[in-house]
C-alpha cells in the first residue's frame, strides 16, 4: 500500500481518492503487476491517476484514459491513450472497443451517476478478458439523494449489483435457473466501502455446479433437521401439556401434519428479522 500511495503523492497531476482505496487496489490489482495488461480508467480529470497506474502496474502495462473534458487529450503526450466520451452513451463504448479490444481491468472513477456505472458496466463486461476485473469507485453515490444522484432508489448501481449476484447464483442448479451470459463470465463479486469490484474467471471453468457426497453408503442414516426447528418446539408444548406423544400414534402425525412448518413461529420469525433489519437501518 506504501507503493501505491507514494505513486499518488508524488503524481505530477492533480488527483483525488478516499484514503481506503489504496489497500483495496493493491489486493484487487497485484496479480496484475509487471504484466502485460491493458488498464482504462473512466473519469481522468487531470490525470494524477494515470502516472499513479504507470507506476504501479509497471512499463509492459498499457494505460488508458476516458474522459468527458476534451482538455484530457493533453494528457497523450506523457504515453498514456486518451479517449473522450461520455460513459453513459453506448454508441461510445461500441466505437471504443472496436478501436482498443479487450481489456483486463476497467477502473469506473467516472461520474457516478446510476445510468453512468450501469452503462459502463454492461456495455463493457462482454469485452474483459479472463481473470479480468471491473471495478467500480464511489459507490456511496447509490445511498446519495444530494448532487442530483436521487437515490436509494430501485435504480441505483448497488439495486443492479444484486442481478449480478443471482446470475453467479444460475451455476448452482437448486436455483433452478438456466445459464446466461453473466453466469458463465463473471467469478466472484466484492463489496467494500464505496467500492464493487466485479471479478471474471476462467470462462470455461464456470459452469454449473455439482453436488459432492462422500461416504456414500452412510446417506440412509443422515436425518436433515433444517425444517424440523418449528415442529419440534410444537410438540414440546403438546406434551409440556399433554405429557409423551409416541411417534408412530395419529396424534402424533396429526401435530406433525398441521404443524410442521408451524404458521405463528414463522410469523414470529419474520418480526425477528424485521428486528435485526431495522438495526442495520439505524
Amino acid at each position: 500500500m506504501k507503493k501505491l500511495i507514494k505513486s499518488f503523492k508524488t503524481a505530477p497531476k492533480y488527483s483525488i481518492k478516499w484514503s481506503n482505496y489504496f489497500e483495496i487496489y493493491e489486493n484487487l490489482f497485484k496479480k496484475f503487476v509487471n504484466k502485460k495488461i491493458t488498464f482504462v480508467e473512466i473519469g481522468i480529470g487531470n490525470g494524477g491517476s494515470l502516472f499513479m497506474w504507470k507506476k504501479f502496474f509497471g512499463k509492459k502495462a498499457r494505460i488508458i484514459g476516458i474522459e468527458l473534458n476534451p482538455d484530457a487529450k493533453k494528457l497523450e503526450k506523457f504515453g498514456f491513450e486518451i479517449f473522450i466520451g461520455d460513459q453513459s452513451d453506448p454508441f461510445f463504448w461500441e466505437k471504443f472497443y472496436k478501436k482498443v479490444g479487450k481489456i483486463d481491468v476497467l477502473l469506473d472513477d467516472g461520474g457516478h451517476k446510476n445510468i453512468q456505472q450501469i452503462t459502463s458496466f454492461m456495455e463493457s463486461y462482454n469485452n474483459i478478458n479472463q481473470n479480468g476485473i471491473i471495478v467500480v469507485e464511489d459507490t456511496h453515490t447509490s445511498y446519495m439523494k444530494k448532487k442530483g444522484f436521487k437515490n436509494p432508489s430501485n435504480y441505483s448501481f448497488i439495486n443492479f449489483c444484486n442481478l449480478i449476484i443471482e446470475n453467479l447464483h444460475r451455476r448452482n442448479p437448486s436455483a433452478n435457473k438456466s445459464l446466461n451470459i453473466l453466469s458463465k463470465k463473471i467469478d466472484s463479486i466484492y463489496f467494500y466501502d464505496s467500492i464493487v469490484s466485479i471479478n471474471f474467471g476462467q470462462f470455461k471453468k464456470l459452469n454449473q455446479t455439482r453436488l459432492l457426497e462422500n461416504n456414500k453408503k452412510l446417506r440412509n442414516y443422515f436425518i436433515d433437521f433444517r425444517h424440523k426447528g418449528n415442529f419440534i418446539k410444537t410438540i414440546n408444548k403438546f406434551e409440556k401439556s399433554f405429557g409423551k406423544i409416541d411417534e408412530s400414534s395419529i396424534t402424533y402425525k396429526l401435530i406433525r401434519k398441521l404443524f410442521h412448518r408451524n404458521p405463528l413461529i414463522t410469523m414470529k420469525e419474520k418480526r425477528r428479522i424485521k428486528k435485526y433489519q431495522k438495526i442495520l437501518k439505524l
